[in-house]
């Protein structure tokens, strides 16, 4: 799986970056440490301590010496000179603390000065336009979606126009393309086994769609086997009564599954076939009722009107369209004309052990805002995977 689009995709994502780092205009950012602010404080408060000591030492030297010859100087007033001379010497700061005074002073203006120069870069809207459009080809090459495409350069866009790019390019580019893959990609909690055990009316009606050829059948036969592995019994409708083969191929099926098959006769309504169908599932205390429909062109506006009576009338608990992935955006579009004709709730994507590409997996939850359920691969009943993000983010080799 994505053999050619991971290939592809790190080839694009490294020419991409390159571009960008040799078309980016370098910036300078003047930088001021704000770690710095507090010792300028502390250093400002030590300087003003320092001044008050110096100041009020002559005051204390002053009195220590009055009190120390003051009989003298009553005595002898001729030494009055002394006095002062001695008087004079206190006044004078002390050598140690007018240099330690004089360093702090040159330290306050080191650390009020510093500044961080930072060379970056930053690249302008019109010239990222022109650098994605390699990266936007690769994407659209391996059938990603459009829209999806467009979500992927707006969220590149935010991140790398006009913003300062540190670092190295190419790993900012791989990092900002795996978040916006992983908001891209819509994962579900929805466990099918749980909903059909936690109903309390049974049976738990599925209703199957999608064009022929895209995997219907087998994908039902999946299903049933799951359920059955869960300890829930089943009844197949084979509500396809258009397609020649199409009811002997459930009835195989069936038969492998030793599940019952409720059919008609080719050309019987098929709105009539699911109502049988679920009719013998209550009778019978069936939990789970899957009905296999003919596949119908998304362009064909009769048979998608057939589909909505089929819906009008078994009333599903779930509407899964079954699409091929290896198709690409085929795949996309008849799940949007799906999805607008009958409501689907979810996807499950087939032959995706074989699609080299991956755009089908990448964009149509985004599309039609719908989960993908199980990814289906090869034509053993166990050949069913419930759809992971984090395998699909692996799996493109992030």
């Amino acid at each position: 799986m994505f053999g050619f689009l991971k290939n592809k995709l790190k080839e694009a994502i490294s020419k991409f970056s390159k571009k960008v780092e040799e078309e980016a205009k370098p910036i300078e950012e003047t930088k001021i440490e704000e770690v710095r602010e507090e010792p300028v404080k502390i250093i400002e408060e030590k300087l003003e301590v320092k001044e008050e000591i110096s100041e009020k030492q002559p005051e204390i030297k002053e009195e220590v010496v009055e009190e120390e010859f003051k009989e003298e100087i009553k005595e002898k007033k001729g030494f009055f000179g002394i006095f002062k001379k001695k008087k004079e010497e206190f006044k004078e700061e002390k050598p140690e603390i007018k240099q330690e005074k004089q360093e702090i002073k040159e330290e306050k203006g080191f650390f009020s000065k510093i500044t961080q120069k930072l060379t970056t870069k930053t690249i302008d809207e019109k010239k990222f336009n022109e650098l994605f459009e390699d990266l936007e080809l690769v994407l659209l090459e391996n059938n990603v979606a459009l829209e999806v495409v467009d979500k992927i350069k707006e969220d590149l866009k935010l991140d790398l126009v006009d913003v300062p790019l540190k670092g190295n390019i190419e790993d900012l580019v791989r990092n900002f393309l795996k978040q916006s893959l992983e908001k891209i990609l819509k994962e579900s909690d929805f466990d099918l086994v749980n909903e059909i055990k936690n109903k309390e009316n049974k049976p738990y009606v599925i209703v199957f769609a999608g064009i022929n050829g895209s995997g219907k059948t087998t994908t039902t036969a999946k299903i049933a086997r799951l359920c059955q592995d869960n300890k829930l019994s089943v009844v197949l409708g084979a509500a396809d009564s258009f397609r020649s083969a199409a009811v002997e191929q459930l009835e195989e099926w069936g038969n492998r599954l030793k599940a019952k098959v409720i059919k008609n006769k080719y050309g019987s309504d098929p709105a009539s076939i699911c109502f049988d169908t679920i009719s013998y599932a209550k009778s019978h205390g069936i939990d789970v009722v899957l009905l296999d429909t003919a596949g119908r062109q998304h362009s064909n506006k009769n048979l998608m009107e057939e589909m909505k009576k089929i819906i009008k009338v078994a009333k599903p608990d779930l509407k899964i369209f079954i699409g091929e992935s290896i198709v690409g955006n085929d795949s996309i579009f008849q799940s949007q004309e799906f999805n607008k004709s009958i409501g689907i709730d979810g996807v499950i994507l087939t032959k995706s052990d074989v699609d080299e590409k991956g755009g089908a997996i990448i964009s149509i939850s985004y599309v039609i805002q719908k989960p993908i359920i199980y990814l289906g691969s090869g034509q053993n009943l166990n050949d069913l995977e419930k759809f992971n993000k984090d395998k699909i983010i692996k799996g493109l080799g992030f």
